[in-house]
């Protein structure tokens, strides 16, 4: 992470060595290089950083609480319904501040994600949750192709932001947004991991020890919409980061337990989203390509790779 953290920072137009990041830093945006690094790349690897985090954290959440390491934000509808309540009111043309926003992004992963579990029995089946939660993700992603259709130039550019995902021109008032969601997630995070722990027994064993699987379960979605809308709210559903991370998480601690992978997940998170930026500005320079595409393209493999490794261990 340090690594390409310092790679996206010194790399693009201007370049800015490593030796003079620090002089860039704190040069109070004097010259052209200060200003680039300190007002947008700096804010860009925030963005990053906490983007990452919160995704990983609730993808574990999502995972301990359903009982199914693919139970991610882009196979629960919890993504796609995030994305469509904040695309939607503006290409129909309705004027929505931006402080606005992420309430709409957790309104619609709420009613994505409620779908979801509705349809699938509060999730006593993983399989049937896997499944329902597919199918009303793509009904979000198709509806949120209808908008490009009525959408226009100006309004693709943002359709596109919320089904692939974008770190591009964002500023630290963007940063700055997901602070009071993250003080709520925070203390929420803290509170929800003994019980995942608890629901990894099965409902049978949990409803024994005294905690109310349904209602465990529901705030455990609360808890990853919280920490997944405002991020899709301000770069759009950053994809499979919630896969990837808990994924490491575990393959580096295997003997754990919920509350141990918790933080590592963020991290990894984290990790991800940071690494995957630098090919996402560099590649196609000076062109940039959404983050989200290329989370994909390296988490998929990679998680795929590990899941494989796992349960062959397990085995």
């Amino acid at each position: 992470m340090l690594l390409a953290a310092v790679t996206g920072l010194s790399l693009g137009t201007p370049v800015v060595p490593p030796h003079a990041l620090p002089g860039a830093l704190l040069g109070g945006a004097e010259d052209l290089a200060s200003l680039v690094v300190a007002e947008l790349r700096l804010p860009r690897l925030a963005l990053a950083l906490l983007a990452g985090a919160c995704l990983g954290a609730a993808g574990l959440v999502l995972q301990e609480a359903l009982r199914n390491q693919l139970a991610v934000p882009e196979l629960l509808g919890v993504s796609s319904g995030a994305a469509l309540g904040v695309a939607a009111p503006l290409v129909l043309a309705y004027s929505i501040p931006a402080v606005v926003q992420p309430g709409l992004a957790i309104a619609g992963a709420t009613l994505g994600g409620a779908l979801t579990l509705l349809a699938a029995g509060f999730g006593r089946s993983p399989s049937a949750v896997l499944l329902t939660g597919a199918a009303v993700a793509a009904a979000l992603q198709a509806a949120l192709l209808v908008m490009m259709v009525m959408a226009d130039q100006l309004d693709l550019q943002l359709i596109y932001r919320y089904l692939l995902g974008s770190l591009s021109a964002r500023t630290w008032d963007d940063v700055s947004g997901l602070g009071p969601w993250l003080l709520v997630a925070g203390p929420a995070l803290v509170l929800c991991a003994p019980v995942l722990g608890v629901l990894r027994l099965g409902d049978d064993d949990a409803e024994a020890l005294g905690v109310r699987v349904r209602r465990a379960r529901l705030a455990a979605l609360a808890v990853a919409v919280v920490l997944i809308a405002p991020v899709v709210a301000v770069c759009g559903p950053v994809a499979w980061v919630g896969f990837l991370a808990p994924q490491l998480a575990r393959r580096f601690n295997p003997a754990g337990n919920a509350a141990s992978w918790l933080p590592w997940s963020a991290a990894w998170g984290a990790v991800v989203v940071v690494v995957a930026d630098v090919p996402a500005r560099l590649a196609l320079a000076p062109v940039e390509t959404p983050v989200g595409a290329w989370t994909a393209l390296l988490g998929v493999p990679a998680g795929v790779l590990l899941l494989r490794r796992t349960t062959g261990g397990a085995r």
